[in-house]
């Protein structure tokens, strides 16, 4: 039988969240703007949190565009609206880092042109990686077994929380 366990609440989501934006702002203060790209669905919702809490702080320009790939599968790999990257500092943002596998997909077209800097951001980051993929940003650090599961709930434009499985 399988049992969700919850690992981060609603409110502990938001408290995260918050700080890593801080976070984001206290290692940017030279930029003077930051181009967030949320990994559809869940990453994208984390982005425009994430921005959000930005605004208070951040005196630069802040741009949230929206990654679409399939994770399972990944080869086709959209980015919405398409924008020049050279010389923008780029946060690439996903709700849970497994493997380190969807990050480092993501990256490529990124790489096609010459971004000045490329961070990235996770709410859950579970401590195996297969693909050499570090976060910058993370919220909750969890050791999990390679058959636990992690999920990040989201509804319409807020985190509900995430718990395993």
């Amino acid at each position: 039988m399988e049992t969700k366990r919850t690992i981060l609440s609603a409110d502990a989501a938001q408290k995260k969240l918050r700080r890593m934006a801080l976070e984001v702002v206290e290692q940017n203060y030279t930029s003077s703007e930051l181009v967030l790209i949320g990994i559809r669905k869940s990453g994208s919702v984390i982005a425009r949190r994430i921005s959000a809490y930005l605004q208070e702080a951040f005196k630069g320009s802040v741009t949230v565009l929206e990654l679409t790939m399939d994770k399972k599968n990944p080869g086709a790999i959209r980015i919405e609206p398409l924008i020049d990257f050279n010389n923008k500092t780029i946060l690439l943002i996903d709700d849970v880092a497994n493997s380190g596998r969807t990050m480092l997909y993501a990256l490529k077209p990124l790489l096609e042109q010459h971004p000045a800097r490329i961070q990235t951001l996770a709410l859950v980051e579970r401590t195996h990686k297969a693909f050499p993929v570090e976060m910058d940003y993370v919220g909750l650090s969890v050791s999990t077994t390679t058959d636990e599961h992690i999920y990040v709930e989201v509804d319409g434009e807020e985190v509900l929380g995430a718990w395993m499985d």
